[in-house]
């Protein structure tokens, strides 16, 4: 019998090496992405602390979104995670992808948070 180790395994084995050079400070906090099969959410983390400073996912309802889980809707999600930073003076950040592949929604989400103003 082989032992097989499924997706979620290995993304969240990939989540913690990360977690091990990724640490957010108040002066340059954490930012955050989970992708579920349907939607798409992004937090902004101060990790000395243990305090979430803005969130945002694509069950916002204020964000208008017609798909939840495409492209379009991560770059809404980026646009409108940027928008909270930079509301609480946060400019630059460290960015955690969580495992996931830098390809994709999670690059959408990335790009369209750099367009409208993070820094990382």
């Amino acid at each position: 019998m082989v032992n097989k180790i499924n997706k979620k395994e290995i993304r969240q084995k990939k989540h913690l090496r990360e977690r091990n050079r990724f640490f957010g400070t108040p002066e340059k906090p954490r930012l955050t992405v989970f992708r579920s099969d349907m939607h798409m959410y992004a937090q902004v983390i101060d990790d000395t602390k243990g305090v979430t400073l803005c969130a945002t996912s694509t069950l916002d309802k204020s964000l208008g979104l017609k798909k939840t889980n495409n492209k379009e809707a991560a770059s809404a999600i980026g646009e409108a995670i940027a928008k909270k930073a930079k509301e609480l003076g946060i400019t630059k950040i460290v960015f955690d992808r969580s495992g996931y592949i830098y390809h994709g929604k999670v690059e959408a989400l990335a790009e369209a948070a750099r367009k409208a103003g993070l820094e990382f």
